[in-house]
C-alpha cells in the first residue's frame, strides 16, 4: 500500500476508544487544549512528568529486566538498551534517533487507545504509538490499560529487528483493508497473538517476543514455563478464530519458528481469509480442536 495515502487517512475528529466491556471512562487527556491532532499524535510533553512517574519507570524497568533471562527472546534482549535511559522515562525524540537509524521507524506519543483505523495508519506509515502517561504507584503490578512503560519497554526493542518491524508496518497497511471490509476485529486477534502475546521457538528453546508478555512479570513465565496454557503453531484462520482474554493471563499462545515465518505469512491477499472467516464460527481461548495438540 502507498504510505503517503495511508497518511491520508485520519479521524475527522478526536475521541477516546473504548475496547471491550467497562463502567472504567477511557483513560488519558485526549483535549489538551487542542494538541491531539487528528490522528490521535500529540507531543509528549516530558516536563509534565513528577519525580514520581520517574521513579516508577524506574522500578519497573528494574524489576522486569531481572526476568527475561531464558524467557525473553534474543533479538529483544539484544536491543532493549537501545531504549536508552533506564533511570527516568525516554524522551522520545531522544529514542527516535537511534530508532530511526535503526529500522525507519519512529515513536509517537497518544494520549491513550485509538481507534483501530488511526491505529492501523500509523503502523503503515512505520510509526508505532506509544501512550505518554504513566500508571499510577498503586497500578504498579496491574494496570488496565496499556502505559507508556508497557508500550516503550514491551513494544520498541522490538522495532529494532528489521523483519519484526517490516511484519508491523504490514500488517498496518492489511489493518487499513480490512478496516473497509469490516474485518478489524478479526484482524485484531492476529495482532493480540503475535505483536501482544507472541512466542517464538529459538534453537536454545520457547522465548517470548509479545509485548503483553514481556512487560509482564507474571505473564513471562506462566507464558513460557508454565503447564497450564495451550500453545499451538501459528496459523492464520486459526489465530484469528481464537477469542483471546483480556482480564488474565492467556489461555493459549500461537508459536512461530521465525520472524521471516511471520512476515512471509501476511504477504498473500487476506480478502478470502475474511470470507472464510464469515462462516467459520469462533473458538473460545483455550480450546483445543480435535487432532490439535497443545504442545507446539
Amino acid at each position: 500500500m502507498d504510505s503517503s495515502a495511508a497518511a491520508a487517512v485520519v479521524t475527522p475528529a478526536v475521541t477516546p476508544a473504548v475496547y471491550g466491556a467497562s463502567d472504567r471512562p477511557p483513560r488519558g487527556d485526549y483535549s489538551r487544549g487542542g494538541a491531539v491532532l487528528a490522528d490521535y499524535t500529540c507531543p509528549q510533553d516530558w516536563a509534565s512528568y513528577t519525580p514520581a512517574d520517574h521513579d516508577t519507570y524506574r522500578r519497573l524497568y528494574e524489576r522486569q529486566v531481572a526476568q527475561l533471562p531464558g524467557l525473553a527472546c534474543d533479538a529483544f534482549i539484544e536491543a532493549l538498551p537501545s531504549l536508552g535511559v533506564k533511570d527516568r522515562i525516554p524522551r522520545f525524540d531522544e529514542l527516535n534517533e537511534r530508532l530511526h537509524r535503526a529500522t525507519g521507524w519512529e515513536i509517537v506519543a497518544v494520549p491513550g487507545l485509538i481507534p483501530e483505523l488511526p491505529f492501523f495508519t500509523l503502523l503503515a506509515n512505520r510509526k508505532f504509538p506509544v501512550t505518554d502517561w504513566i500508571r499510577k504507584p498503586e497500578e504498579f503490578d496491574y494496570i488496565v490499560e496499556p502505559d507508556v512503560f508497557h508500550d516503550l519497554f514491551g513494544h520498541v526493542p522490538m522495532l529494532f529487528d528489521p523483519t519484526f518491524a517490516d511484519y508491523v508496518q504490514r500488517y498496518g497497511q492489511g489493518g487499513i483493508k480490512a478496516h473497509e471490509l469490516g474485518a478489524g476485529e478479526k484482524l485484531a486477534r492476529l495482532y493480540w497473538y503475535t505483536v501482544e502475546f507472541g512466542l517464538i521457538r529459538q534453537p536454545d528453546g520457547l522465548r517470548a517476543y509479545g509485548a503483553g508478555i514481556l512487560s509482564s512479570v507474571g505473564e513471562l513465565r506462566h507464558a513460557v514455563l508454565s503447564d497450564e496454557p495451550r500453545r499451538l503453531p501459528l496459523d492464520l484462520l486459526r489465530t484469528m478464530r481464537t477469542r483471546y482474554k483480556i482480564d488474565t493471563y492467556q489461555a493459549n499462545y500461537f508459536v512461530i519458528d521465525s520472524f521471516k515465518q511471520l512476515f512471509d505469512l501476511t504477504e498473500p491477499d487476506f480478502t478470502p481469509l475474511y470470507e472464510s472467516l464469515k462462516v467459520a464460527p469462533d473458538i473460545e481461548a483455550g480450546v483445543l480442536l480435535p487432532g490439535e495438540s497443545c504442545k507446539a
